[in-house]
């Protein structure tokens, strides 16, 4: 079983105040960027923009997880977004967002992604780990969740 642990860095969890899924994704997109997980931005942003018009990844229960697969990536890497308040995200049971789970990484590593997201798929159904990360002001805090 993949641990979730093993794509989260402390940089990587962000803390938001931001009003639409359209700013929440290009905010964590210019953050990941920073960090030097991004090949190219504007390539990236429109991978995550198309794969939501495809269907919303907010997958409910308050949780979205945008993601996009692209050559000239090496390994995977998720970044962690925390919402002060919900915003709309078109989410399959309609509730609003406030966690976000941002995939990247490479377009030729389909096994490893399925079982990325298969591990966090079961993390998300914990109730008392979403609440948990929704009291958390230390990323640190954050990754030791998934530890």
């Amino acid at each position: 079983m993949i641990r979730i642990a093993n794509y989260l860095d402390p940089q990587m969890v962000y803390y938001l105040s931001l009003e639409n899924r359209d700013a929440v994704l290009k905010a964590m997109i210019d953050h990941v960027s920073e960090e030097g997980k991004i090949v190219d931005k504007a390539p990236f942003y429109e991978a995550i923009i198309d794969r939501e018009k495809v269907v919303s990844t907010g997958i409910g229960m308050g949780v979205a997880i945008p993601h996009a697969k692209l050559p000239g990536y090496d390994q995977f890497f998720i970044a962690i977004g925390i919402l002060n308040k919900g915003v709309e995200w078109n989410a399959v049971d309609g509730a609003p967002v406030r966690i976000i789970f941002m995939i990247g990484g490479p377009d030729d590593k389909q096994t490893e992604y399925l079982q990325i997201l298969s591990a966090l798929t079961v993390a998300i159904k914990d109730e008392e780990l979403r609440k948990k990360m929704l009291t958390l002001n230390s990323p640190h805090a954050m990754i030791s969740l998934f530890e």
